[in-house]
This record gives structure tokens, C-alpha cells and sequence, in this order.
């Protein structure tokens, strides 16, 4: 039997009223359970400035990261003062107001990363009255709820492009992947702070000390990773350069293994089915279909299916019951069968795409990253519902709060509602 573990404290049932769809969380990176799937009703499909925008707030600075909520509080995290100051922000989901800005970390000397990355973008994860927020080597730390410092720790490694996979929450530990540089890559320069190989680290939840900690082989990458569960065995899954590896949850001791030629992986995989689905990275990606039962290397004997067809560097997979929606970097769309990787559809959306889709009350929600959200109907069939257009640019994942969407622009957070005025 295998199961996909949610956060522990978020919310597992179906909302029985308006009132309890209001109260729902969004506590990780693409939702409670990672997979960007929400059994919410009554979201919005058309908005623009002018329409269905019930708040919109400033956030100060640049970031990437995901907005994740609970209760009437919206998280964030942003770098501020080119990035000298590290922070998060909290943001009131009923009135959009700024009611916890915190500085985590003050950096004098952040280094470059990759133009399309910034050094806050990571998404934070919400447990109970904590939230657990990463900086890549920048640092990891606990704030509660009420904006409090709990603690701080730092985990030296080269993160080059910039700090990216986003830490997951497993059983009382904070799990996080440093696959950073330990040597020169294209540009040849030997760097002194490059000489840690990629790691896989989990932190004690109340103190921050170090529970375990593996080396593992392979070049950088900066996906994040997948706790499901397996016969009674919590497995986290977590792709690499040139291998994904699952991992005991308890001890950090690999389970099971699939190689392949691929390096700076970013997609966070999705689950179901019986079948745990892996994007491979640049240079050429590839969708791999994998069964979580094995033991060792697996490769040759539990890949179900592979494709190679419009898949994303970038943007997660979405899946919803029997279909795979995918949109590559170039926006080309696609559903795929999960089961046996037969296309039903491609088509090709415009623009170019960063943030991972999210599927909601029928329907599917991508995300440009000129701000332009297309929408369209979950079916194996393509049919395109709207095109909605947002002011700035869009590269965070966007959040299903009740009957709302929360989307984070690079300067401004948005609450989407059917019910705003016009």
C-alpha cells in the first residue's frame, strides 16, 4: 500500500462548509500534500487589476518563494538591501495588511546567482505554530507564528544559482537537499568554499541540531523533495543530478535508487497511481514514471514508462486522478496518461514558464512568467476556459485558500476571489 504524507497539522478532510473553506491550508510548497492539487470549489476563472481582486499588497524586496497559509496568515520569504537582509514577511489573509516582517539572516556578502533566481526562494513550510524557512547556504531557520525567532543554523555548501529546493517537514525533523557545487562547472574557477559534496540533511525540529547527515554522489541540483509512504515505510523522495534516490525518512539511508543523465534539477516530483513521476533536468529532460518498491539500484526494473516530449525543466507536473498535465519552460502544454505516458493533447500556451501549475475545482491554472495565468478545463480533451492578465512578473507557485487564489508577483501578493467587486 502506498500512501503521499501530508504536513503534520494541516487540514485532511474535505471543508464541510463556506466557513471551514475559509479556515483550509496551504502549508508547503504546492499545497498540504506537495502536488499542487487542491479539492477546493468555487475559484475564481477570470480576473485582471480590475477585476476579482479582493487585496493587493506590496511585499518589499525580491522573492521567489511560494506564499503557504494557515489560518488568517499568509508566509513569505524576500531579500532585501541586495539581499544583504534576509527576511519573512506574514500578510493577513483577510485584509492583505503586513503584520510580521522579520530579518532571519543579514548576508554582507550574498555572491551571484543565476538571473532567473533571487536569494529568497525557497517556500517556507507552516507546523502548528512554526514555520520553517531556508536560504539555501544562506541559512535555515524557525520563526513562530507570532514572528519570533526560535533558532538559526547555517550549512556551508556552494549553491551557485542561488538558493532553490524548498525544506519538507518529516516527522519532527526539517528535512533539506544541498546539492551544491564541489568543484568548477563551466566557467573553470576553483572557489574555496566549493569543496562540500551534495548532501541530504535533517534538522531536529525544536533545536535545529543536526539528526542526520549523508553525502551523496552528483552534480548540483535544486529540486524539492517528496515524503510519501510505502508498506508502512516513510519514503522521501528526492531527485538528484543524474539520480533519483529514496530515502528512510528516519535514518536518511537510501532505499532504492534510478539512474539517468540530467543535472540542475528543479521540478518537484508527484505521486499516484502506484507510480512516483520524476523530471530529469537539463540538458535533455525526461518524464520518468517509477515504482517505489524496490530496493537498490532499480533502474533496469521499476521505470514503468519514460517520455520525452515537451517536458519541464522547471514548472512541476500536475496529477489529477488518471492524467499528467504539463507546461515546459517554452509553454507547451500537455496531458499525458499516467499510466502508460500515452499523449491525449499538446498544445501550445505562449510565453515562457517558471511557476509549477496548480489543478483545481476541474480545472487546470498555468502561470506565465509575464503574469499571465491560462486556464483550462481538467480533461483529456484541450479546452482553454481564460486568459488572465497580472502586472509584473509571476515565478512563485500559486496558493488555493478556500474559494481564493493567492499569487505573489515580484512586487506585489494578490488575493484572487470570484466575489470581489468589480
Amino acid at each position: 500500500m502506498v500512501w503521499l504524507v501530508p504536513v503534520v497539522g494541516s487540514c485532511e478532510e474535505t471543508p464541510s462548509s463556506d466557513t471551514d473553506r475559509k479556515q483550509s491550508s496551504w502549508t508547503q510548497f504546492r499545497g498540504d500534500f506537495g502536488q499542487g492539487v487542491s479539492d477546493q470549489i468555487g475559484l475564481p476563472v477570470d480576473w485582471s487589476e480590475k477585476k476579482n481582486i479582493v487585496w493587493k499588497v506590496p511585499i518589499p524586496g525580491q522573492g521567489w518563494s511560494s506564499p503557504v497559509v494557515q489560518g488568517s496568515q499568509i508566509w513569505m520569504t524576500t531579500a532585501v538591501n541586495s539581499a544583504k537582509s534576509l527576511r519573512v514577511v506574514c500578510v493577513d489573509f483577510e485584509s492583505g495588511k503586513i503584520v510580521h516582517n522579520v530579518e532571519v539572516f543579514r548576508i554582507d556578502h550574498p555572491g551571484k546567482i543565476h538571473a532567473k533566481n533571487g536569494h529568497a526562494s525557497p517556500t517556507p513550510v507552516i507546523v502548528d505554530d512554526q514555520v520553517f524557512v531556508h536560504f539555501g547556504a544562506h541559512g535555515t531557520a524557525c520563526v513562530t507564528t507570532e514572528g519570533k525567532i526560535v533558532w538559526k543554523k547555517q550549512l556551508p555548501y556552494f549553491h551557485h544559482h542561488g538558493p532553490a529546493a524548498s525544506p519538507i517537514y518529516v516527522g519532527n525533523k526539517l528535512f533539506l537537499s544541498c546539492d551544491g557545487f564541489n568543484g568548477p562547472f563551466y566557467d573553470k574557477r576553483n572557489r574555496p568554499d566549493a569543496d562540500t559534496a551534495p548532501f541530504i540533511v535533517a534538522l531536529d525540529r525544536e533545536t535545529g541540531d543536526i539528526v542526520w547527515k549523508h553525502s551523496r554522489p552528483g552534480r548540483h541540483s535544486y529540486a524539492t523533495s517528496l515524503l510519501i509512504d510505502v508498506d508502512g515505510v516513510s519514503q522521501i523522495i528526492s531527485p538528484a543530478a543524474d539520480r533519483v534516490t529514496s530515502y528512510d525518512a528516519q535514518t536518511g539511508e537510501p532505499i532504492w535508487w534510478v539512474t539517468y543523465k540530467g543535472y540542475s534539477l528543479i521540478p518537484r516530483p508527484v505521486f499516484g497511481n502506484g507510480l512516483v513521476y520524476i523530471c530529469t533536468g537539463y540538458e535533455t529532460a525526461s518524464l520518468l514514471a517509477i515504482k517505489p518498491s524496490g530496493r537498490g539500484d532499480v533502474t533496469s526494473t521499476h521505470v514503468a514508462w519514460k517520455s520525452n516530449r515537451g517536458i519541464p525543466f522547471t514548472p512541476s507536473p500536475v496529477l489529477v486522478e488518471d492524467e499528467l498535465f504539463l507546461v515546459s519552460d517554452a509553454g507547451i502544454a500537455s496531458c499525458l496518461d499516467a499510466q502508460s505516458g500515452k499523449l491525449h493533447w499538446k498544445e501550445r500556451l505562449g510565453g515562457n514558464f517558471s511557476a509549477s501549475p496548480i489543478a483545481a475545482d476541474g480545472r487546470i491554472y498555468f502561470l506565465s512568467e509575464s503574469g499571465t495565468a491560462i486556464v483550462i478545463r481538467q480533461s483529456t480533451q484541450f479546452e482553454k476556459l481564460a486568459v488572465n492578465d497580472l502586472s509584473g512578473r509571476t515565478f512563485a507557485s500559486p496558493a488555493v485558500v478556500g474559494t481564493a487564489l493567492i499569487v505573489r508577483s515580484d512586487s506585489s501578493l494578490y488575493r484572487i476571489e470570484e466575489t470581489a467587486m468589480e
